[in-house]
């Protein structure tokens, strides 16, 4: 989490980029980034999260907190967020999947923090003057480091959120047939449109209240069951995930959503299928009727 210039002097010296400045808010206080900053929570599961210790010249400096900065004039915070963790501690933009986006809005200032799972393991490295280390932390033992005080005050939330791993399971053939556009002409055709439009909605992700979730904007994982002549399409790009029912479709989806609320998942069922719907329930997920899965996939 970076509040203050990552090179020495940095209030002095001409902006690398326009955004590297300082925002005053009508009380005079200040903080760094004219629009807004943006860090990354990196969690690996075997080792905890990445942690930057903060070069003394630094605001606060000496303290832990997380790799961030300064956002750039019309940059996302997702991409902010990756590419200060690149600069700051080498961390590999495929080793981060995204899994969701806390915001922090003091409205002349915002800080956004991505939490991104580890799918690849990686060695950070020391690649500016910003750090005098970076350690992998377990979850656990995070307080008993000195943290920068604005992470310090945010951790408690973030430990939470950490917790919470979402999952949504697509009935396929029920989404698909919520709408009588001529899907039972091709259905691995309307198949291969939904997984398409399932991946574009992974990648934009959703507002927490849509899936029962806290605050924030989530990026769950999704599986999408097909069954009958759907089966015949072709598997989608990682990070989707394509389940072929070998018999009924809603079978498939009711066994998964069972297996993975039981391994801790906070699981969504996608269907309007009201006897599949119950059968979710029971097994501890939440439900999202096909129309307002559609309305979120945009098509």
């Amino acid at each position: 989490m970076s509040t203050g210039p990552s090179a020495p002097g940095g209030a002095g010296r001409p902006p690398r980029d326009s955004g590297d400045a300082w925002t005053t808010a009508p009380d005079g206080r200040r903080y760094w980034g004219r629009f807004g900053a943006a860090g990354l929570l990196a969690f690996d599961p075997q080792r905890g999260i990445l942690l930057q210790h903060r070069a003394g010249w630094s605001h606060h400096g000496g303290t832990w907190a997380l790799p961030g900065g300064a956002r750039h004039r019309n940059e996302s915070a997702q991409a902010a967020a990756l590419r200060e963790a690149a600069e700051e501690a080498g961390v590999p933009q495929a080793s981060i999947r995204p899994r969701m986006m806390s915001v922090l809005d003091l409205g002349v200032w915002t800080y956004s923090t991505l939490l991104g799972d580890v799918v690849q393991a990686f060695e950070p490295v020391i690649s500016d003057p910003e750090s005098l280390a970076l350690e992998w932390v377990p979850v656990g033992e995070v307080e008993s480091f000195p943290l920068h005080p604005a992470f310090a005050r945010s951790w408690p939330r973030l430990a939470a959120l950490l917790q919470i791993r979402p999952v949504v399971v697509v009935d396929a053939a029920n989404v698909i047939g919520s709408v009588p556009d001529g899907w039972w002409k091709d259905r691995a055709g309307a198949a291969a449109r939904l997984l398409a439009a399932v991946g574009d909605l992974q990648a934009r992700g959703m507002p927490g209240p849509v899936l029962d979730l806290p605050e924030g904007l989530w990026f769950p994982g999704f599986v999408v069951v097909v069954e009958g002549a759907a089966r015949a399409v072709a598997e989608p790009e990682p990070p989707l995930r394509l389940v072929r029912a070998d018999g009924s479709g809603d079978d498939a989806v009711a066994l998964l959503a069972n297996q993975l609320a039981g391994s801790g998942h906070r699981v969504t069922v996608a269907t309007s299928d009201r006897e599949l719907a119950e059968r979710s329930r029971r097994a501890g997920a939440s439900v999202m009727s096909a129309g307002l899965f559609r309305e979120r996939l945009g098509y």
